[in-house]
C-alpha cells in the first residue's frame, strides 16, 4: 500500500514540484508551491466545484431540512423520503463534503511528505529520468521566508484566508443563534473554528511554512471558487419544495 501511495501521489507531486522549481519559478520554492497548488486545484476543479456547490446549497436548504424533520418527526420513513426528494429536486449529494475530504486528505499527506522529507540526494533519487536534479536548492520564498521552517506570517495569512473562504460559504442570517438549526449553527461556528484549527495545525505542530503556503494558496483558490458558486446559485428557489 505504501509503494502504491508513493507511485500514485508522492512521486508525481515531488517530480512536478521539482520541474516547476527548475523551469518556471526562477528557482524560488515558494513560487513553485503556488504553481503546483494551482495546477492541482485546476485538475480537480470539477470535483472540488461540485462538492463545494453541494455543501453551499445544503446550508441554504437547512431551514427546509429542519421543517421536514419537524413535520415527519414521528415517521422516519416519510422523513427520509422527503429529504431524498429535496436533495433530488436541488440535485445535491449530502455526502459530497465527506467525499471532498477524502479527495483532499491523501493529497495533503503526500504534499506534507514532500515538504517534510526535503530535497536531499536520497529524496532526489525519486525523480523521473527525464527530470534533472537541481544543482542547488533554495528554500526561500521571494528571498524573505525560509519555507523549511515555521513562519508566523504564513500561518496567520492561511488562517485569515480560511476565515474569508468559510464566511463566503456560509449563508448570511439575521436570526438569533438560538433559533438556528444544528446545521446552521455548525456553519456559523466553522467560520471561526476553521481558521483557529488551521493556525493550531500549522503553528503548534511546528510544520514547515511550505505546508502553510500550500494551505494559504488553496484557501485563496477556494474563496475565488466560492464567489463563483455564490453567483451561480443566486437564482435557485429554496422555497419551491412543498410537503
Amino acid at each position: 500500500m505504501s509503494n502504491l501511495f508513493n507511485e500514485i501521489l508522492y512521486r508525481p507531486l515531488f517530480n512536478a514540484l521539482i520541474f516547476l522549481y527548475q523551469y518556471l519559478s526562477f528557482h524560488d520554492l515558494g513560487i513553485a508551491i503556488i504553481f503546483l497548488t494551482i495546477i492541482i486545484r485546476l485538475i480537480l476543479f470539477p470535483l472540488f466545484y461540485k462538492g463545494a456547490k453541494d455543501q453551499t446549497i445544503l446550508q441554504r436548504l437547512a431551514p427546509k431540512i429542519k421543517e421536514i424533520q419537524k413535520n415527519h418527526k414521528d415517521d422516519k420513513e416519510k422523513q427520509t423520503k422527503a429529504m431524498l426528494e429535496l436533495y433530488r429536486e436541488h440535485k445535491v449529494n449530502p455526502f459530497s463534503g465527506f467525499l471532498l475530504l477524502l479527495i483532499q486528505l491523501p493529497i495533503l499527506i503526500a504534499l506534507y511528505r514532500v515538504f517534510l522529507a526535503g530535497f536531499s540526494s536520497k529524496t532526489l533519487s525519486a525523480l523521473y529520468s527525464f527530470i534533472s536534479a537541481p544543482k542547488f536548492f533554495n528554500y526561500s520564498f521571494l528571498g524573505i521566508i525560509d519555507l523549511s521552517k515555521p513562519n508566523i506570517f504564513i500561518v496567520l495569512a492561511a488562517g485569515i484566508a480560511q476565515y474569508f473562504q468559510t464566511k463566503l460559504a456560509v449563508p448570511k442570517t439575521n436570526k438569533p443563534f438560538k433559533d438556528l438549526s444544528a446545521a446552521e449553527r455548525m456553519g456559523q461556528q466553522m467560520i471561526y473554528l476553521g481558521p483557529i484549527l488551521t493556525i493550531v495545525f500549522l503553528y503548534f505542530l511546528n510544520l514547515p511554512s511550505a505546508v502553510g503556503l500550500y494551505w494559504l494558496t488553496t484557501s485563496v483558490f477556494s474563496a475565488i471558487q466560492q464567489i463563483i458558486i455564490n453567483e451561480k446559485i443566486k437564482t435557485i428557489n429554496y422555497e419551491s419544495r412543498t410537503n
